[in-house]
């Protein structure tokens, strides 16, 4: 690849993709264990369907308020270009430093990870054998998200689809067996809040699982017709996320008491095994969802996290080399390289990926200054957005209180950490933002004389 390769990306990508990276990306490992955790603090049944119910219902907001910057910004690099649009080039560095080296290869790795551990269900996978498959896994969707954008928004398409097939046939066959006394029955946990706070802890506990429906955001620069099909495609997505949640939450209701629920390690293979037909093969039947679903989202996080690092380099932001579209491709092949290089590096160093998870709080932060930049872009004469959001500032709002619940529970969690790491974070990523816009100062005075 040559240096001077720096050409914009080509749209090549349509509705099914925007739905497929959203849902890839949001329908992930998490689901497998949420059901339990929201359970626990829901404290009965009925408490636990409507938490998914209202829980969703608040995350759509955070989606109306995507396709409005979207469909203002269609380019790629999501976060990044709305921090840098409403006038803030060093958080818009900020958000993509902290990306690049805290939050998107350590998913890529922790997801290689875990495919690899339920492929132990089939195969004796252990040790370094396990690494090295969670390494030829992030290899393989490295390479083919490098050999073409359209073949990838295929893949992701399908094995988007394939993932939801498995939920569907255990909701569709559940259905038709709820034991309605059971699900009616609504019966607090002995110890847990009841009533309107344990309504709100349930909603508190089911934010993690919306989380990530925003993915295509990133890759708008590669969407055709993004005016339409980035609205229409995030606002389809919560849609869907949403109606599988909570379907799999009614069927969990009606087949599983809330205590079988909130104790179980494995809540949706407790639910396979109560299902007719599916119940002496539920440990396979989940096994195999589960290797579907994160390489579902592995594939997606392969596809659309590497542009932020695309546009940053292209604004003089970020390493020169990661503006490079290969000649043949038409891909930033180099970025997701690095990238996945990194991940692989993570791989094999357990322990500071799990340090990296401190970052939480940050990309939190992050994500709710996102939603904040509405409220300075409508005051700006070049922000003239394709699709508006419904309700004025009542979506953002919702989108920031939500996000600031999840901020909260996470420094509760570890609030020295997480504060450490945002220290570090910045005192790391403004010299160097710095440094870089020094350089570009000196590129333009050059050019000038």
């Amino acid at each position: 690849m040559s240096n001077q390769n720096t050409q914009d990306l080509k749209r090549k990508l349509g509705l099914g993709a925007v739905i497929a990276l959203g849902v890839g990306t949001t329908v992930g490992s998490g689901i497998f264990s949420s059901l339990s955790e929201v359970a626990g603090a829901a404290g009965s049944s009925l408490t636990l369907v409507l938490a998914f119910l209202i829980g969703g219902l608040l995350q759509i907001p955070a989606n109306f308020c995507y396709a409005e910057l979207a469909s203002a910004f269609p380019e790629d690099g999501g976060q990044y270009v709305y921090f840098r649009e409403a006038g803030s080039r060093p958080l818009a560095f900020l958000c993509g430093w902290i990306s690049f080296w805290a939050t998107d290869p350590p998913s890529i790795s922790i997801m290689a990870l875990a495919i690899a551990n339920y492929l132990g269900f089939f195969l004796p996978v252990h040790g370094l054998i396990l690494k090295l498959v969670a390494v030829l896994l992030v290899i393989i969707f490295m390479i083919i998200h490098i050999r073409s954008v359209e073949g990838g928004g295929k893949f992701q398409t399908i094995i988007t689809a394939l993932k939801i097939l498995p939920f569907a046939l255990i909701i569709g066959i559940g259905l038709f067996n709820i034991n309605s006394n059971l699900f009616l029955s609504g019966q607090p946990l002995q110890g847990a809040a009841t009533g309107f706070a344990a309504l709100l802890a349930g909603i508190s506990a089911t934010t993690w699982s919306y989380d990530g429906m925003g993915a295509a955001c990133y890759m708008s620069g590669e969407i055709k017709d993004p005016g339409k099909n980035l609205p229409k495609g995030l606002i389809l997505t919560a849609v869907i996320v949403l109606a599988l949640y909570v379907s799999l939450t009614v069927v969990s209701s009606g087949l599983l008491s809330v205590e079988e629920l909130a104790a179980s390690e494995a809540p949706i293979a407790l639910l396979a095994s109560k299902i007719p037909l599916i119940g002496n093969a539920a440990g396979v039947v989940v096994a195999i969802m589960a290797i579907i679903v994160v390489i579902g989202s592995l594939s997606s996080c392969v596809m659309f996290q590497p542009r932020i690092e695309y546009a940053m380099a292209k604004d003089g932001l970020f390493f020169k080399h990661f503006a490079q579209v290969h000649p043949k491709y038409e891909t930033p092949a180099f970025s997701i390289v690095v990238q996945c290089i990194v991940a692989i590096i993570l791989i094999f160093a357990t322990n500071l990926s799990d340090l990296l998870g401190y970052f939480t709080l940050v990309a939190l932060l992050k994500n709710f200054l996102t939603f904040g930049t509405i409220f300075v872009l409508r005051k700006k004469e070049h922000y003239k957005p394709v699709y508006r959001m419904p309700g004025g500032v009542l979506m953002p709002i919702i989108a920031m209180f939500m996000t600031g619940t999840l901020i909260w529970s996470t420094f509760i969690w570890a609030p020295i950490p997480g504060l450490i790491c945002a220290g570090l974070a910045v005192g790391t990523g403004l010299p160097v933002y710095y440094f870089w816009e020094n350089q570009n100062k000196q590129r333009k005075n050059e050019a000038a004389v």
